[in-house]
């Protein structure tokens, strides 16, 4: 990486959001109509390159999660490039440090979606000053460098950094093997897309058919509205897919525990694979409760779970058959190498969340890093697939025969089009003031 005297001259922060409620596209039982947004983070420097990052959100409360944003400017502004580059770890306990802000969680929350989005744009700005696609930066750090990017505090009862170093040396074996097989098949994936809870029955099973012939093992279905209801769609999607396709359902945290077990037990006879996020993402009790009585049906949770200490407390409590990192939850990059190696050493696979605005994008890579240099399998492993937005990011996802394909790009694969931001931006952009023109023009005939 060559030095240069580049600093970090701004943090810009962008409201954007998607109409996705209009055809109920992501909804399911606990969220009917959201709307696909990101606060949009973008590190500007003095040299040629920037850092793209962003919080997911649906909609409501994404000026909010903007504002945590840019409440961390100070933190960033005036930076050396290069120093950021060289250890995105200072900038994260820096920022999770902060004792001020710290208090707003701490380490949960819109301030901890915030640093994530902050941090992953410097781990953006690092993988390009590398000239290496995010999965494969990683996949080629140092194992001691990696161990220096995780905050052990809280951990050390179920993951030491000895540990976690012995997890990574051990997973450099036939890394490079690894990564050619990734670049020249890719790494499983599931779809989501037919199974949103707002669609009828005739949409349903004309996207999974689509999905099945698409080369996908495995779909889900949102549930939990309506038992009746979710007989019948599992029964029409197992119609569809037949006996050898994989049926995950998501509830969404709908339900409490003894009425997750119910409610699970009564669709099991559709050889469902995994239940997801059957109560409060926080229960971690709750959760053991229900992998217990659902058996041999998987439990499968945390693309809620606020932070790395909720994943040592599911692991531990033997609450979860499949650990869901998702990539803008919690405080970014470093804070998602703590989980993937903590599900490394309980022996639990990974399968990410996605879906939503870029989580797509972003979590391939840390999958696809998981595969290459720590578990080195992609067995039981599968990322969320969800055909929304793509279009609107510069190195979208590619899907070819139910596989992610592997991104060559540098970058973590997260920079907006320009197009999108100043269309969708709220409430100034394009689409949203034509949309106030339409409402207002409609309200006065």
């Amino acid at each position: 990486m060559p030095a240069t005297d580049a600093r970090i001259t701004a943090v810009d922060t962008y409201d954007i959001r998607f109409p996705t409620s209009r055809e109920l596209d992501g909804s399911d039982a606990m969220n009917p109509d959201p709307d696909y947004s990101a606060a949009y983070v973008v590190l500007r420097t003095d040299g040629a390159a920037e850092g793209h990052g962003f919080a997911f959100t649906i909609g409501r409360g994404n000026d909010v999660q903007v504002a945590a944003v840019h409440a961390l400017r100070d933190h960033v502004v005036g930076r050396s490039v290069d120093a950021l580059c060289a250890d995105p770890g200072t900038l994260y306990r820096d920022l999770t440090g902060d004792s001020q802000l710290r208090w707003l969680g701490p380490e949960k929350g819109v301030m901890h979606m915030a640093i994530g989005a902050v941090v992953n744009a410097v781990w953006d700005l690092a993988a390009k000053q590398a000239g290496k696609p995010l999965w494969r930066f990683l996949a080629d750090a140092e194992p001691e460098w990696l161990v220096r990017q995780i905050d052990f505090r809280y951990l050390t009862d179920a993951l030491t950094a000895d540990e976690a170093l012995e997890l990574l040396r051990r997973g450099r074996k036939d890394a490079a093997a690894r990564a050619d097989h990734l670049l020249a098949t890719g790494y499983p994936a599931y779809t989501t897309s037919p199974g949103w809870l707002g669609y009828d029955d005739a949409k349903l099973t004309r996207l999974a058919e689509r999905a099945v012939a698409d080369g996908f093992r495995q779909i889900k279905l949102k549930v939990g509205a309506d038992l009746d209801d979710d007989i019948r769609r599992c029964r029409t999607a197992r119609s569809v897919i037949g006996p050898d396709v994989r049926l995950a359902i998501d509830a969404n945290q709908r339900w409490d525990v003894p009425e997750a077990i119910r409610w699970t037990n009564a669709l099991a006879a559709f050889d469902v694979y995994w239940i997801e996020e059957p109560t409060s993402p926080d229960d971690v009790l709750g959760h053991a409760a229900v992998r217990r009585a659902v058996a041999p049906v998987k439990v499968a949770t945390g693309e809620h779970a606020q932070n790395r200490i909720l994943f040592k407390q599911l692991l531990q409590a033997g609450a979860v058959d499949i650990v869901q990192i998702d990539a803008a939850r919690v405080g970014g990059v470093n804070e998602n190498l703590a989980i993937l190696l903590l599900a490394a050493k309980f022996g639990v696979p990974v399968c990410p969340h996605a879906g939503g605005v870029g989580l797509c994008e972003l979590v391939q890579h840390l999958a696809m890093f998981d595969y290459v240099a720590l578990s080195g399998t992609t067995e039981d492993r599968v990322i969320e697939y969800v055909d929304h937005l793509h279009d609107h990011f510069r190195d979208p996802v590619t899907i070819r025969a139910g596989h992610y394909t592997a991104p060559t790009a540098p970058g973590f694969s997260a920079e907006l089009r320009p197009e999108s931001i100043a269309r969708y931006t709220y409430p100034g952009g394009a689409f949203w003031t034509a949309d106030a023109e339409r409402a207002t023009a409609e309200q006065a005939r």
